[in-house]
C-alpha cells in the first residue's frame, strides 16, 4: 500500500488539475450583426478629450452604444499613427519600418498614388510586408482585412494604410470625405475612415483637434448605411508616454454596455488587434486566424446608466497605467538592490551562526543584529505581497503617486512583518517561513479569486498599455503564488506523520494548481502545468530520501498527463476559442510552429535582458549555491530535519523554472519565487545552525574509579 500511495495522489493532482484546465466559461461563436462597418479612426484620442462640448456627436454615439478602453500595442512601442493603422488593417501587431521612435512621433507621411479616380496604391507596402514577415516574430500580413473581404473604401491617408492589400491596392479611396459621402459608405461592406490625430498635452491644441474630428465623425453617422456597425477608436499614442485610447462601437446588438474581448478578458478592455476580427464578425465573413491575434468584441453589462459616471471607470484606468509604468521601475529595481545587500550581510552571519562545542570557534553574531537581520528578511519576503495590497489604495490618483505608493507599501510592509514577529509562535525555527509563505499565497489567492482587479495596471501585475495580459495571473504574482504555496505544503507536511506528507502536498498544491490554471481565476494552463510538476516532484520526495527514478517518473507522468489532457481538449475547441497551448499545437500541426516558438524565444531573451527579476532570480541561485548549500550553511541540514521543506523548495524550483521558460519571460517567475523563497530560506538556516550545538561546557563530573583503583579513563 505504500508504494501505491505516490501513484494515486499522482492520479489525484492530475485529475484535479486536468479538470481545473477544461472546465471554462461558455463562450458561442460570433454572429452576424451588420451588413456594413464603418472603421473611424482618431490617433491620440483619448476618453479625457470626450466631453458634449468638445465632442457632441462622439458623446451622444458613446451613450446609446458600448464603450471601453482600447490598448495601442503594436510590433514597436510607442505606436505611432502609422503602426497603428498597418496593425488595425492587419489584426496583427505590426510596423512600419525598424526606424527608431523619436520623442514625438512624426507626422504621417505615406506615399499613395492615383492611378485612376476610383482606386489608389501604396507602392511601400510590399517592403512593409517584407519587413514585418521577414524581420518581426508575429508574422504579420499588413493587409490582411482588407483581403478578407471583397472590397474597402478609404478615406484619409491614414485609412489608405489600413485598407491597402499586400500588394498595395486600395480598392477604392478618397483623399477627404465628399459634400455626400452616402453612394461611397454604401459602396463596399467594409469603409476606414481617418477623422485626424488629436496630438500635444495642451488642451486648447487637442480640444480644437478633436472638435475637427467630431465634425466629420458627425457627417459619417448621416450617411452611414442602414444597418452598419460604426467603431470610433483612437488607434495610436502621438509621443513616447503611452496611454489608453477610446473605442466606441454602435449598431444593432450594440447597445449600452461595456467592451470586451476572448484577448483581454477583462471587461472594459480591447486591443487595437481586435478592431479587424470584430469587424468581419459583425459582417459574418470568416476571419484569417492563423494571421489574426486579436479576437472579436462583444458586450457585456455592467456599464452605469450615467455616462460621466462610466467614462470615470476608463479615465481612471489610464491614470494608474500611466502610474504604474514609472512606479514599477522603481520598485523593482530598488527590491533587486536591496535584495543584493541583504544576501551579502547574511553570509557572514551563517559563517558565525552555528555554535561550535567547546571553547573554539568563531564568537556568534550579537543576538540584536541577528534579530534584526531575521525581520529584515521577513520584510524583504513580503515586499511584493504588500506593494500588490497596496493597490487598494488608489495612490495613483494623487500629484506625487510614487511617494503616495511607497508611503502605502511602508505602512502595509511593517504591519504585516509585525505580524509575523510579534506572534506567540515566532520562536519555532520554521513559523517565520511558513507565516509568510502562507500569508504571501493567500494575498494571490484572494485577488484572483476576486477577480484579480489589484493585478490590473498594478504595480505587481500587468500594465494594459504594454498588452499580453488583461485578466488573471499575472507573471510576478505566478512566482509568489507558486512559492507560497509549495513551501505552506511543505510546512504542513512536516507538522503531520510521514506517511501523510504527501497527501498534504497535493491537497494544497491541487488548490493551487486550479487557482492559475482555472479559466475562471487565474487563467494560466502553462503555469498550471509547471506548477503540477513542482507539486508532483514535491510531493515525491516529501518524505525524504533522493528523487529516485520512480518518483521522478511518477511526477512527470502528472505533469504530462495535465498538459496532454489539456491540449486534447483545446484543440477541439473552435479556433477562436482556443488558448496559447492549443493555438501553437494547431500551428504546429499546419508547419507554422517556427513563428511560435520565435515568438517565445525573442519574448524570453526581452524578458532576461530587462527585467530586474532576473537579478532576484541570479542573486538567489548565487546566495543558495555558494553560501547556503556550503556545510557552513546551513540549508543542507535544515532539509536534513525538515525533508517536506526541501520537497517544497526543489519543487519551486521545478514549476518557477518551466513557468517562465514556457510561458516567455524567462526567469521573471523564477525572481518573483526567489525574492520569497531565498529569503525565508536564510532565516531558517540561520535558526537551524544556531539549534546545532551548544557552546557551553559539560559540568566537571569525576570519572569513576575501579575495584582495584585504577581509573576508567
Amino acid at each position: 500500500m505504500g508504494r501505491l500511495v505516490p501513484v494515486l495522489l499522482t492520479v489525484v493532482v492530475a485529475a484535479l488539475g486536468f479538470a481545473a484546465l477544461v472546465v471554462r466559461p461558455a463562450a458561442g461563436a460570433p454572429e452576424k450583426t451588420a451588413d456594413y462597418v464603418v472603421l473611424a479612426g482618431v490617433p491620440g484620442l483619448r476618453w479625457e478629450d470626450v466631453s458634449p462640448e468638445t465632442t457632441p456627436t462622439l458623446w451622444r454615439l458613446a451613450e446609446g452604444g458600448a464603450i471601453g478602453s482600447l490598448s495601442v500595442r503594436s510590433a514597436r512601442q510607442p505606436t505611432c499613427p502609422i503602426d497603428g493603422w498597418q496593425t488595425l488593417g492587419a489584426g496583427n501587431f505590426a510596423a512600419w519600418d525598424g526606424e527608431a521612435v523619436p520623442a514625438t512621433c512624426p507626422p504621417l507621411d505615406v506615399t499613395i498614388e492615383r492611378p485612376d479616380s476610383i482606386s489608389a496604391n501604396l507602392p511601400d507596402q510590399r517592403t512593409t510586408v517584407s519587413y514585418n514577415q521577414v524581420t518581426l516574430r508575429w508574422g504579420t500580413v499588413p493587409g490582411a482585412l482588407a483581403e478578407s473581404v471583397r472590397c474597402t473604401v478609404a478615406v484619409g491617408p491614414g485609412a489608405a494604410v489600413a485598407a491597402a492589400r499586400p500588394f498595395g491596392r486600395v480598392d477604392r479611396y478618397a483623399e477627404e470625405l465628399p459634400p455626400d459621402p452616402r453612394d461611397l459608405l454604401a459602396s463596399c461592406v467594409l469603409s476606414i475612415i481617418d477623422l485626424g490625430t488629436v496630438a500635444g498635452e495642451d488642451p486648447d491644441v487637442r480640444a480644437a483637434a478633436a472638435r475637427r474630428a467630431d465634425a466629420t465623425l458627425a457627417r459619417v453617422l448621416a450617411a452611414r448605411p442602414e444597418r452598419s456597425l460604426v467603431l470610433v477608436a483612437g488607434i495610436a499614442d502621438t509621443d513616447r508616454s503611452s496611454r489608453l485610447h477610446v473605442v466606441v462601437a454602435d449598431g444593432p446588438g450594440w447597445e449600452r454596455g461595456w467592451l470586451t474581448s476572448r484577448s483581454t478578458g477583462r471587461e472594459g478592455y480591447l486591443q487595437l488587434v481586435d478592431l479587424a476580427p470584430t469587424a468581419l464578425a459583425a459582417l459574418g465573413r470568416p476571419a484569417p486566424d492563423q494571421l489574426f491575434t486579436g479576437r472579436p468584441a462583444i458586450v457585456v453589462e455592467g456599464r452605469p446608466a450615467d455616462l460621466p459616471e462610466a467614462l470615470a471607470v476608463p479615465s481612471d484606468a489610464d491614470r494608474e497605467a500611466r502610474a504604474q509604468q514609472r512606479v514599477a521601475r522603481w520598485f523593482f529595481t530598488l527590491l533587486a538592490g536591496l535584495q543584493v545587500l541583504l544576501a551579502v550581510a547574511v553570509v557572514p552571519l551563517l559563517r558565525r551562526a552555528r555554535r561550535h562545542a567547546g571553547p573554539g570557534g568563531p564568537a556568534p553574531a550579537p543576538r540584536r543584529v541577528v534579530a534584526t537581520v531575521e525581520v529584515l528578511l521577513i520584510a524583504a519576503a513580503l515586499a511584493i505581497p504588500t506593494a500588490l495590497v497596496a493597490d487598494v489604495v488608489p495612490w495613483w490618483r494623487g500629484e506625487h503617486a510614487g511617494v503616495y505608493f511607497a508611503l502605502v507599501t511602508v505602512v502595509l510592509l511593517a504591519a504585516a512583518t509585525a505580524g509575523v514577529r510579534l506572534a506567540r509562535a515566532y520562536g519555532r525555527t520554521l513559523w517565520p517561513l511558513g507565516s509568510v509563505a502562507a500569508l504571501a499565497a493567500l494575498v494571490v489567492a484572494v485577488d484572483v479569486i476576486t477577480g484579480a482587479r489589484l493585478q490590473l495596471n498594478g504595480v505587481i501585475g500587468y500594465s494594459a498599455l504594454e498588452g499580453g495580459r488583461y485578466a488573471g495571473l499575472g507573471v510576478v504574482a505566478l512566482g509568489v503564488f507558486v512559492a507560497g504555496s509549495l513551501l505552506t505544503a511543505g510546512w504542513l507536511a512536516q507538522r503531520v506523520r510521514r506517511e501523510w506528507r504527501p497527501a498534504v502536498v497535493v491537497l494544497v498544491g491541487a488548490v493551487g494548481v486550479i487557482i492559475v490554471g482555472s479559466p475562471y481565476l487565474g487563467g494560466d494552463p502553462v503555469g498550471a502545468i509547471a506548477l503540477t510538476a513542482g507539486v508532483s516532484v514535491a510531493a515525491a520526495i516529501s518524505t525524504g530520501g533522493w528523487l529516485t527514478p520512480g518518483r521522478l517518473a511518477s511526477a512527470t507522468v502528472a505533469g504530462l498527463a495535465v498538459a496532454i489532457g489539456f491540449a486534447v481538449l483545446d484543440l477541439r475547441q473552435p479556433p477562436d476559442q482556443r488558448g496559447s497551448i492549443g493555438r501553437f499545437l494547431a500551428a504546429f500541426g499546419d508547419g507554422t510552429s517556427g513563428l511560435a516558438v520565435h515568438r517565445s524565444s525573442a519574448a524570453n531573451l526581452a524578458a532576461l535582458v530587462g527585467s530586474p527579476l532576473t537579478v532576484l532570480a541570479v542573486v538567489g541561485a548565487v546566495l543558495v549555491w555558494f553560501a547556503l548549500l556550503r556545510p557552513w550553511g546551513g540549508l543542507k541540514r535544515l532539509f536534513g530535519i525538515y525533508p517536506a521543506i526541501r520537497a517544497g523548495m526543489v519543487g519551486i524550483t521545478v514549476a518557477a523554472l518551466l513557468g517562465g521558460v514556457l510561458g516567455g519571460s524567462a526567469l521573471n517567475v523564477a525572481g518573483a519565487a526567489a525574492a520569497l523563497a531565498v529569503p525565508m530560506a536564510a532565516l531558517a538556516a540561520l535558526r537551524v545552525l544556531d539549534h546545532a550545538a551548544d557552546r557551553t561546557m559539560p559540568p566537571a563530573v569525576p570519572w569513576p574509579e575501579d575495584p582495584a583503583g585504577m581509573s576508567t579513563r
